[in-house]
Parts: C-alpha cells; sequence; structure tokens
C-alpha cells in the first residue's frame, strides 16, 4: 500500500486551451513531474502535428509518456494504463504528488478508474471493417454505428476511424453495443485524484485553435506528414492533421483546403472534449487565464497539502 496522502493531479481540458503550461506551472509548485495523458503526443514521429511541448517546457520540468513509442508499434489504451499504474507505484514511493496532462479522457479514466473489459475479437472482424473504411469512406462506420449503439455515437468522436471501428468491432464479433461493456464501478486505486479543468468560451478556444493550426504549419507540418505518408494506415496516423494532409497529397484536396480541414475537424475535436469532460462531475473548473497561483492554492486547500 502506498504511503497515505499521495495525489494525482489530473489538467483536462479541450486542445489548445492552455494545459501544458498550467501543468508545468503546478509540476514546479508541488516539486513534481509530468505525465502525459495525449494519445498522440505518445509517438516519436508525430511532434509537429500533436503539439508536443516545446524543447523549453520538456527541459523545464520531467515529462514522461511524450514521444516513446513509433507509430510502427500498437499502443492501446489499456497498455497506458498499465504502464501509468506500474510509474506511479514506484513515484508516490519518494513523491507525494504527481501531476497528470491530457485532452483524451479515455486515457485519463483508464488511470483513475481503470478499463473496462471487452470481448476478444477476431483479426478477420478488424480487417473487414478497416478494409470497409479504405473503400466506402468514414460516413458508412458512422453510419452503422449510430444505429446500432446510439448511446456510444453521442459521446464518441465520431471522426476518430480508430473509435469507430473499435466500437464496431465489439458489436460484430458480440452482437452487443459496445456501450453495454462500459462498466459503471471504478477500481480502487492507492492514491488520490483531483481534476482540474480548463475552460473558455467557445470563441477563444476556436481562435487558439486556428492560430494553433497556423503555427503547425509554419513550422513544418505539411513536410513532417509527407514524411508519414507512405505509412498512412497505420493507426496512430488516423488522426487529425495527418489525415487531412494524406488527402492532399494523394491529389483530394488542395493544400488550402487541407488546412482548412484541419482547423475545421479540431475544433469538433475540441466540441467532443467538452462534451465528455463536462460530464464529469468531479473537475473543478477554472477560466483558461485564472492564474497558476489561484489553482496551487485551491488544490493544496483541497487536499490539506
Amino acid at each position: 500500500m502506498l504511503p497515505q496522502k499521495t495525489l494525482l493531479i489530473c489538467v483536462v481540458g479541450p486542445t489548445a486551451i492552455g494545459k501544458t503550461s498550467l501543468a508545468i506551472k503546478l509540476a514546479k509548485a508541488f516539486s513534481t513531474e509530468i505525465i502525459s495523458a495525449d494519445s498522440r503526443q505518445f509517438y516519436k514521429e508525430m511532434c509537429i502535428g500533436t503539439a508536443v511541448p516545446s524543447k523549453e517546457e520538456l527541459e523545464a520540468v520531467p515529462h514522461h509518456f511524450i514521444q516513446n513509442k513509433s507509430v510502427f508499434e500498437e499502443y492501446s489504451v489499456g497498455n497506458f494504463e498499465r504502464d501509468v499504474i506500474e510509474f506511479l507505484k514506484k513515484f508516490f514511493k519518494k513523491n507525494k504528488v504527481a501531476i497528470m496532462v491530457g485532452g483524451s479522457g479515455l486515457y485519463v479514466d483508464a488511470v483513475i478508474k481503470g478499463l473496462d473489459h471487452f470481448p476478444e475479437v477476431p483479426s478477420e472482424i478488424r480487417e473487414q471493417l478497416n478494409s470497409e473504411l479504405n473503400e466506402k469512406g468514414i460516413e458508412s462506420l458512422q453510419n452503422e454505428l449510430k444505429s446500432v449503439d446510439t448511446s456510444y455515437f453521442k459521446k464518441v468522436d465520431i471522426y476518430n476511424p480508430h473509435r469507430l471501428v473499435r466500437a464496431l468491432e465489439i458489436y460484430r464479433s458480440s452482437g452487443k453495443p459496445y456501450s453495454s461493456f462500459l462498466k459503471k464501478e471504478s477500481d480502487e486505486r492507492d492514491f488520490k485524484t483531483i481534476l482540474i479543468g480548463l475552460t473558455a468560451e467557445r470563441e477563444m478556444i476556436y481562435e487558439r485553435i486556428n492560430q494553433r493550426v497556423d503555427h503547425m504549419v509554419k513550422n513544418g507540418l505539411v513536410e513532417e506528414a509527407k514524411s508519414l505518408f507512405p505509412f498512412k494506415e497505420k493507426n496512430a496516423l488516423q488522426t487529425v492533421g495527418y489525415r487531412e494532409l494524406f488527402q492532399y497529397f494523394e491529389g483530394i484536396i488542395s493544400l488550402e483546403e487541407a488546412v482548412s480541414e484541419i482547423k475545421k475537424n479540431t475544433r469538433r475535436f475540441a466540441k467532443r472534449q467538452n462534451t465528455w469532460f463536462k460530464k464529469n462531475e468531479a473537475i473543478h473548473w477554472f477560466n483558461y487565464d485564472t492564474d497558476a497561483s489561484e489553482i496551487t492554492t485551491f488544490i493544496k486547500e483541497k487536499n490539506a497539502l
């Protein structure tokens, strides 16, 4: 059993809202380290398009689970849960506080609550779904999920083909909707958790997203995506910022259209993130420009640190 009062501070919220900056300030305030729960930042080949923290940010505070995998490796939320829990068992022997930051709600929940348990899926079902995705497009999967599992359709990122394939392979192999396997009770953890959410007016979030995408393009996103284009079928690359540029490389859309689509799809992604997090009543919300010292004081008072 871990010492009493070990605390995991989770910083969550939509993309481009300033989670990394706050997490670094909190880590300094609590003399601790940061765990990334951003499922896109695990991959070392994807740097610009996933908004990996800058060299200065990474050097300011030790970070874990950033660019520690390759797009050629399979790495699931289950792997992440296992690895982070193992990491925390060791980390909390010498430290009272850890920070986890990220916009991937499923990955945050996996560490805090534990994962749901799903039946095994025959590989041919997954392969068939991937074939349908390539031949018919993402809309066919969206329509099927909407008809067989309305509950999950309402909360999943329907523009993420990896999530759609996962939900439908469970349905096709078991005959039961994906949502029916989602458990209601959390696993016991040996540490306490406090969730800090950053929020802003929708217009402000969208403006920050547009600025970030322009910054990415200026800093070499097109070149980065081009180097990954030969591997576009990899699961890790089925994500906003790369899919749209792959269409540009294929001659389907122009570069201007691709950049516009990245902005639009990132805004949709942010809306889905907000929907996911707003359902969690345990999150303590702060405006994105709240001074970090105010949030630090709140955490200390809430947890008697």
